[in-house]
């Protein structure tokens, strides 16, 4: 039978079928409308609590800067700067046309065509990072970055997000395109404490930003996006990689054609000739925490002229280098530390560790460790200003004091020894038993005059250096018999001026004054100088008239060597941060041979000098007794030998005690 046909589609189905595709818009449109309406609520009431506490826009133009601090070494070099260093303010017309096509090439392409926030861009971001799983790029505009630069700090928070957007706005309102790109270019940090880029072709390229080549220009545009990891003076491989990242998007971007790139990719030495004066971070660091105690920066610029000696400071730096690398290793070394300084107190090398890009740690102004048998002229002085000398006769033999059993380092001892040789030798025995007639609180007060500031307890061991104190306390304090008794205090600054050159400190000489009489200067000195001609520290000798004492704490953990000349004052110091047993290092070994290896080629070109109150031409070991010229006639007597016969006894060599 059959089927009865359906009728065709008629107007009614169409209308019925528009009717509904007209209810589906209007839902929509009005569904549309309201989500728009909360969405327009939404950011004013966002807008309005985000902007309540909104920066000072004014204020934030005029934003402060930490002031610049220069440091020059002793010869006048640039040493190193700190804090913030700006270049002259450059109008945009004033600047090459390379630079700013390389910055909006790499940083903002529709620059000139959004409102201060990029839609697309944004987009962009968003699907790589989502696509990526993680942030790998970013939407930001210049506009923004003028506005988290200026006005925010850089914390990654949605209020700061928020805050960015409403000031971008504010800032494409308020300013011009090129204005807002003015502000962006003089402004921007570029790497090495330099904001804006007058201020970073000044300091890479040695010329002001208007003279830059397409290749520079390239270069800082390309330290926008990470300005300490393309740093080319810390990085030049991965700022070269940038810069020719950023030409092959100047070529994307229609800026530079591709034979332009090329040329501009063939000039790639561009960098100034940085002037080298040496490492000496660890010296830099120990000056500028000194500055204010001087003068108050406020916000000026700061020179700091300091007493770095830079020929001296490559010299210590190399030579502690390459003993390290040769015996730090075998002999379980793990780090090293260097003083040297004049017999004044100025500081003209100074290392604080093996490597200041692995340890700022200071060891030479921050560690305190025993000094073991360094710590034995203090203890000797107390003993000549109770009434010993170098020729009084001590008996080296077991000593007890309550439960307390010193012996010497190679268990032998070797009956009568005079205190010169005693001290040579390093022999414990009769270190205690002068530190015991001194009195131990004699002793202290010595070290203390000296300026030695560790905690000095006045126990028997004293008298063999298991106080600890610092190397640069220690250098200083053996600086007195090197000058003839004048006390010092350690300087590295002599002067500070303004950037108008207003002096505002100049170190006028100032010190303790005398500390060490005379006559014990010379009776030191002549021990000390025993010490190295036949005692411990033979491996110092540099042939010239010095003098020296080793030193080794317990169980090997520290090894030192402080001597003189007439010239200058060095102390070494080597050992492990943790305290760890070295191999059987003294302070006869490596420490003593770095001394000798920096001191010998610091006294090339200088006369041979006498130590204070030494015989003219009278070599080092000569023996000679200063007992009964301690009144009056030892000044009309004073270079007169009183006995100047007497061999010194030779004992068995053995490493320093301690």
């Amino acid at each position: 039978m059959a089927q009865p046909r359906k009728p065709p589609a008629g107007p009614g189905l169409w209308r019925g079928f528009l009717h509904g595709l007209g209810w589906t818009a209007r839902k929509s449109l009005k569904w549309g409308t309201v989500s728009a309406i909360w969405g327009v609520i939404a950011f004013t009431l966002a807008a309005a609590w985000y902007g309540s506490d909104l920066p000072d826009v004014d204020k934030a133009f005029n934003a402060t800067r930490k002031p610049t601090i220069t440091l020059l070494a002793a010869d006048g070099a640039v040493l190193a700067r700190r804090g913030d260093v700006y270049g002259r303010l450059t109008r945009l017309e004033q600047l090459p046309e390379s630079l700013p096509a390389a910055v909006l090439a790499t940083e903002d392409r529709r620059f000139y065509s959004h409102f201060g926030i990029d839609i697309i861009g944004l987009g962009r971001a968003m699907a790589a990072n989502v696509q990526a799983g993680r942030v790998v790029q970013g939407g930001s505009t210049i506009t923004q970055q003028v506005a988290k630069n200026l006005f925010l700090n850089p914390e990654r928070t949605i209020k700061r997000k928020f805050q960015e957007l409403l000031l971008a706005l504010w800032l494409e309102h308020k300013f011009s395109k090129a204005q807002i790109l003015t502000i962006y270019l003089n402004r921007v940090y570029l790497g090495s404490g330099t904001f804006g880029v007058d201020a970073a072709a000044r300091k890479y390229f040695d010329r002001p930003v208007a003279e830059i080549s397409t290749y520079q220009a390239a270069m800082l545009a390309g330290l926008l996006k990470a300005p300490s990891r393309y740093n080319p003076i810390s990085s030049p491989a991965r700022a070269r990689a940038r810069t020719a990242q950023v030409l092959k998007n100047m070529v994307a971007a229609g800026a530079l054609s591709v034979e332009d790139a090329k040329r501009a990719a063939a000039q790639q030495n561009v960098l100034r000739e940085m002037h080298k004066t040496g490492g000496g971070r660890y010296f830099v660091d120990w000056v500028l925490e000194q500055v204010p105690g001087y003068v108050n920066p406020g916000g000026r610029d700061l020179v700091v002229q300091t007493t770095l000696d830079a020929g001296l400071q490559n010299l210590a730096e190399g030579e502690t280098a390459k003993i390290l690398g040769a015996v730090g290793k075998k002999k379980g070394i793990g780090q090293a530390a260097l003083v040297m300084m004049t017999p004044g107190g100025a500081v003209r090398a100074l290392i604080g560790g093996r490597s200041y890009a692995k340890s700022q740690f200071n060891r030479a102004t921050q560690a305190g460790r025993q000094p073991g048998s360094a710590f034995k002229p203090f203890v000797y002085l107390a003993g000549l200003e109770s009434g010993l000398a170098p020729d009084s006769v001590l008996v080296d033999e077991p000593v007890s004091i309550g439960t307390w059993h010193p012996a010497n380092f190679n268990r032998r001892y070797q009956g009568p020894v005079r205190l010169s040789d005693a001290l040579a030798r390093s022999i414990n025995t009769v270190a205690v038993k002068v530190g015991e007639r001194a009195g131990r609180k004699n002793v202290i007060k010595a070290a203390r005059r000296l300026g030695l500031t560790g905690n000095f307890k006045a126990h028997p061991s004293l008298s063999l250096g298991v106080a600890e104190v610092r190397l640069l306390d220690l250098t200083a304090a053996y600086a007195p018999f090197a000058n003839g008794g004048a006390g010092v205090w350690a300087y590295g600054i002599t002067e500070i001026r303004d950037a108008e050159e207003n002096v505002l400190y100049r170190r006028d000489g100032s010190g303790p004054g005398r500390v060490v009489a005379g006559v014990h200067v010379r009776a030191i000195n002549e021990m000390l100088s025993g010490a190295v001609s036949t005692g411990t520290g033979r491996a110092a000798a540099i042939n010239r008239p010095q003098a020296g004492k080793t030193g080794t704490s317990q169980n090997f953990r520290d090894a030192w060597f402080v001597g003189y000349t007439a010239d200058l004052v060095t102390g070494v110091w080597m050992g492990n941060d943790d305290g760890r047993p070295m191999n059987k290092v003294t302070g006869g070994g490596a420490p003593a041979k770095l001394w000798r290896n920096v001191m010998a080629p610091a006294h090339v070109g200088l006369p041979l000098r006498a130590l204070p109150w030494q015989l003219p031409g009278q070599s080092p070991d000569s023996p000679s007794t200063i007992a009964g010229n301690k009144g009056s006639g030892f000044w009309t007597n004073l270079f007169a030998t009183i006995s100047g016969g007497g061999k010194t006894q030779e004992f068995n060599s053995h490493p320093d005690g301690g």
